[in-house]
């Protein structure tokens, strides 16, 4: 959100973001993942944190991020009972025919960019973490 009080299209950082997926969704936060490809690793999260509205696949590719129009923010107000701070829109491919159009409502969102390792690795470098799934073999 900008400013003026207007919510804006989100800006990702360089890199190549084409595959995305959904890495953690409970009552206090919802997190998104993006990479190249997203077998072993990624490299992007977009976490929201206390969000009210989620309306989007668990799996998706090349988001194209935009402001949401007037009737999403209604529809998200209407919803949460006020204008939520964090209001994320974009198109994206989830294997169908036509693009789906998404919509995330949150208080808060963090661009998290570090690598996050999806399978158990011995010694994993400091500036890499596990995804939530992954834990030491027997455990």
């Amino acid at each position: 959100m900008d400013v003026g009080g207007t919510h804006a299209a989100i800006q990702l950082p360089e890199g190549s973001w084409w595959n995305w997926d959904v890495v953690a969704w409970d009552g206090g936060q919802f997190r998104l993942a993006a990479g190249p490809d997203l077998t072993y690793h990624h490299g992007l999260e977009l976490a929201f944190g206390d969000p009210v509205f989620i309306s989007c696949p668990s799996r998706f590719q090349a988001p194209n991020f935009r402001a949401p129009s007037p009737d999403e923010l209604l529809k998200v107000t209407r919803q949460f009972g006020c204008e939520p701070a964090v209001v994320v829109a974009f198109e994206a491919d989830a294997g169908g025919q036509e693009p789906v159009s998404c919509l995330i409502a949150a208080e808060r969102l963090d661009i998290v960019r570090e690598t996050v390792l999806r399978y158990w690795r011995e010694h994993a470098g400091p500036d890499q973490r596990f995804a939530p799934w992954v834990s030491p073999p027997g455990q």
